[in-house]
């Protein structure tokens, strides 16, 4: 019988990987990128700190007695689409020169724009009916486009400094929306005796959006002359 012939064994061994110290020293090398010190960067901005301490002393807010009056120029988009930009924006620049005008000369503040309107502000009442009567004569006269506005008073939030909150500005605001071109709409509890140069005439009471109970409102306008003033 012939032997078999043994192979000889080989002094190479198995395949090994390397050790994992010798892995993980080569993947930090290739990983490593240039660090930043934390020194160099940019610190995060801390958060204002909120005043709450008017709360947590329980002070309530500001509240101040002011009429309000919102005036708008009527049909004013139609004109912009009939006549063009530039037409409506003079239009619409003569009309603020009145607005400011007018109101200054009744100590009367403008509040803030609203497109073709405005919300103008009073410390009393009869100053501020008085203007925007006086600035409907002079629309009526002058002006392209009728008027119309809302007008109430009562006490006020009044928050940040020129802001204020309440059911008169509400009011005055719904008020001009339901108002006709040529309207001065306000309701019948603001008028008084010192009212000597305004006339108002009633119109019923009318359900405002917002408000619970009707509202009796009138139609305001320039005071009729006295008998005497032209004899």
């Amino acid at each position: 019988m012939r032997r078999q012939r043994s192979l000889p064994k080989t002094t190479r061994g198995p395949l090994t990987k390397p050790p994992p110290a010798t892995l993980s020293r080569r993947r930090s090398a290739t990983s490593r990128r240039p660090s930043v010190p934390t020194s160099r960067l940019p610190a995060a901005p801390r958060p204002e700190p909120v005043d709450d301490s008017a709360l947590v002393a329980g002070i309530s807010p500001a509240r101040v007695e002011r009429g309000f009056a919102f005036v708008d120029l009527c049909n004013f988009t139609r004109f912009t689409d009939d006549h063009g930009d530039r037409e409506a924006v003079a239009l619409l620049a003569e009309f603020r020169g009145v607005v400011r005008a007018v109101v200054a000369s009744h100590g009367v503040r403008i509040a803030k724009w609203l497109g073709d309107g405005a919300m103008l502000v009073g410390v009393e009442n009869e100053p501020l009916v008085e203007a925007v009567v006086h600035l409907q004569n002079v629309n009526a006269t002058d002006g392209v486009l009728p008027l119309r506005a809302g007008i109430a008073a009562g006490p006020v939030i009044l928050f940040e400094g020129d802001d204020y909150i309440g059911n008169a500005v509400n009011l005055a605001a719904h008020l001009c929306d339901l108002a006709e071109p040529g309207q001065l709409l306000a309701p019948e509890s603001m008028l008084s005796d010192l009212m000597v140069n305004t006339g108002a005439d009633s119109i019923g009471s009318l359900a405002i959006p917002g408000f619970t109970e009707h509202v009796d409102v009138v139609l305001l306008r320039e005071a009729d002359p006295e008998p005497w003033a032209d004899a």
